[in-house]
């Protein structure tokens, strides 16, 4: 057999001009120009997974953007995995900060750049590779399947619907995703949570009409006035969410996983530096690292009114908003937490002014099984390439189709991400380290021979 190390120096320079292929299609899912691109896509990854062993692949459509299937059967009882990535890239703007074209990928000094390298047709593509290497060593020992969509960027807003339509098809043991992060290049780490998200709009409106602020002032309830007390009082001294309620279904951490976060490096003098700030800040008796992963939170995101032009203008402003995220953890209903946040609002706001909020758009969190065998499985694979095991993480964003996977599927997600954060998705200028692309290549070969086994 053919050593997977030996595999990748062989096939190397093969692998990056495949992925190249991918890399200049712009298909940006979030503008309705590149339509035929994420097309062009589907099909170019539906070819792929046929070059590297599938049985079967094809490109099925949905109500929006189409997912690309493909399998390989070993065998009717082995265990399956379910490969999950995507092909929507975000947008490149602004273009004129790029140092290279967003869509020609080019490599400079140990990085691949191009929109998409890391998030996530790079790391979507080392799946490709790796099963590519089983197969055509004869050693593939799982069932393998492949779910690639095109519009995990806007929301996947059509995937759940496809999933349950395919249910059956799409069964497996465990969904293997790589579209998250590592600690760094030489700390291997596997995200083992995700938070949720709830996101509200509210609007607090006083008089019918602006009003002169010298006329009325001290007569009528100011709007912003009003609103910005309601949103201070949500986050009392000790940095503890306010909200009835708010944090009845959270689910405790143990203190065995706080120990296990807590091996995770993290320098709280140069994060601070880097956020050019004087002091970190958040719920007591929690860390930092803890803040943005195990506990909930909640933040303004944007909030107006009354006249913010150049100079003076003495106004009583008649409405005041706010657009309002609440980051949730296991257990909690994005929805339930919307309506309990409203009902807190209006309930405390004076009789004088009528509180709004509307619930715009959420996503369930997720939590990851730390005694599965999946997960000792890339322990173990994390042990062969990386000589450490993993550190579990918990990531402060959110992917929502994960828990998505777990209401409609039945199925546990296990994110084996390599990408870092130096790798700037979302921005311009985003790259691979090309030392992850291969070993990540290495460490799924490795997951799969201990699943497997």
């Amino acid at each position: 057999m053919t050593d997977i190390k030996n595999y990748i120096q062989a096939n190397k320079d093969r692998f990056l001009e495949e992925l190249y292929g991918l890399l200049r299609i712009p298909s940006i899912s979030s503008e309705s120009a590149h339509k035929p691109d994420m097309l062009r896509a589907a099909e170019y990854w539906k070819e792929q997974l046929l070059k590297a062993g599938a049985d079967r692949a094809e490109v099925m459509p949905t109500e929006g953007n189409p997912v690309v299937y493909g399998e390989k059967i070993v065998a009717p009882g082995a265990k399956t995995v379910l490969v999950y990535g995507h092909y929507d890239v975000m947008p490149v703007d602004p273009v004129e900060l790029w140092k290279t074209s967003p869509f020609e990928p080019q490599i400079i000094g140990d990085r691949l750049y191009a929109r998409g390298a890391n998030d996530d047709k790079g790391q979507s593509f080392m799946h490709a590779k790796a099963f590519e290497y089983l197969v055509r060593e004869n050693a593939l020992p799982c069932n393998v399947k492949f779910m690639l969509e095109g519009e995990e960027e806007i929301g996947s807003p059509s995937l759940g619907k496809w999933c349950q339509e395919n249910k059956k098809m799409l069964e497996a043991d465990v969904i293997l995703v790589s579209d998250t992060s590592m600690i760094a290049p030489d700390v291997p780490s596997v995200t083992v949570g995700l938070r949720g998200l709830s996101y509200v709009e509210v609007c607090v409106t006083g008089p019918n009409k602006d009003l002169h602020s010298g006329l009325f002032g001290g007569a009528v309830a100011n709007p912003a006035n009003v609103l910005a007390k309601l949103v201070a009082d949500l986050i009392d001294e000790k940095g503890h969410v306010t909200v009835p309620g708010f944090y009845d279904d959270v689910v405790e951490v143990s203190a065995e996983e706080r120990a296990a976060m807590a091996k995770a490096p993290f320098d709280e003098v140069a994060y601070k530096a880097a956020l050019d700030i004087a002091k970190v800040s958040g719920e007591e008796g929690y860390s930092t690292i803890e803040r943005t992963g195990i506990r909930p939170s909640l933040d303004v995101n944007g909030i107006w009114s009354g006249y913010t032009g150049e100079g003076a203008k003495t106004v009583l402003p008649a409405t005041a908003h706010a657009k309002i995220s609440m980051r949730l953890v296991p257990n909690q209903d994005w929805e339930k937490i919307g309506r309990q946040v409203a009902e807190c609002l209006q309930a405390r706001a004076p009789e004088s002014v009528k509180v709004e909020v509307k619930l715009l758009h959420g996503g369930w969190p997720y939590g990851a099984d730390l005694k599965s065998e999946a997960y000792k499985a890339a322990e173990a694979a994390y042990m062969d390439v990386y000589g450490k095991l993993p550190i579990p993480t918990r990531s402060g964003g959110s992917i929502p189709i994960i828990a998505t996977f777990e209401q409609v599927l039945g199925i546990k997600s296990l994110l084996m991400g390599f990408g870092l954060e130096a790798d700037a998705i979302h921005s311009p200028n985003e790259s691979y380290l090309l030392e992850n692309f291969f070993k990540g290549i290495e460490t799924i070969v490795a997951f799969y021979r201990h699943y497997g086994a």
